[in-house]
């Protein structure tokens, strides 16, 4: 195995974990699954339909246990060498999300608004990308580690190459880290998303 490569609670595998036939397997269960129209929710618990475009689906535990396994020790290896989060654990199956082109998620942190809704604290998201990079364009993964400018809306030391994925290599980064996916300009990005966590982070 071959180590992960940090920068600011953002650790980006090296290599893929998954092979192209595995990655094809979870397109093949999220794609069977009911989808749905990704969504955002405001502080007032309402729908925000601009933030927001992709479509969603997720894949039991029970149907992919094998591959599962495979990202959960890779998670936990990641999380022992560098971020040190106590009480990790998977707390929802993974979320196979595509986006066609034009589809984008807008800034957001993997934490949701109304925890009532989601017991377990989300500490560790992922990012999996399943499909071949040559088969869209845009749809980066842009993760935010610097600062706000001093009128609070222009983002500064936005990390993009980080996001730029292999079929199979996963990226895993503190779920309080603002982050993007940029619109699709051609095809269709798949990816595999999962949280890890457990207790309130101290």
């Amino acid at each position: 195995m071959r180590e992960p490569q940090w920068k600011s609670y953002t650790a980006k595998i090296v290599e893929p974990i998954l092979t192209p036939a595995q990655c094809q397997t979870l397109i093949q269960l999220g794609q069977a699954q009911p989808k749905v129209e990704g969504e955002v929710l405001s502080s007032e618990n309402q729908l925000n339909r601009t933030q927001r475009q992709n479509t969603v689906s997720w894949i039991p535990f029970s149907m992919a246990q094998e591959i599962y396994g495979i990202i959960y020790s890779w998670m936990e290896r990641t999380n022992s060498n560098f971020f040190g989060f106590e009480d990790i654990k998977a707390v929802e199956p993974g979320q196979y999300a595509e986006y066609s082109k034009g589809d984008f998620y807008d800034w957001h942190i993997d934490i949701p608004v109304q925890m009532q809704r989601m017991p377990p604290v989300r500490k560790i998201s992922m990012t999996l990308l399943l499909n071949d990079p040559k088969e869209f364009k845009g749809g980066n993964l842009d993760i935010f580690t610097g600062t706000l400018d001093t009128d609070h809306s222009i983002y500064k030391n936005i990390n993009s190459e980080i996001g730029k994925l292999k079929q199979g290599q996963p990226i895993f980064f503190a779920s309080f880290l603002l982050h993007r996916v940029r619109p699709i300009l051609e095809g269709k990005r798949k990816s595999l998303i999962m949280w890890f966590g457990g207790k309130p982070l101290k």
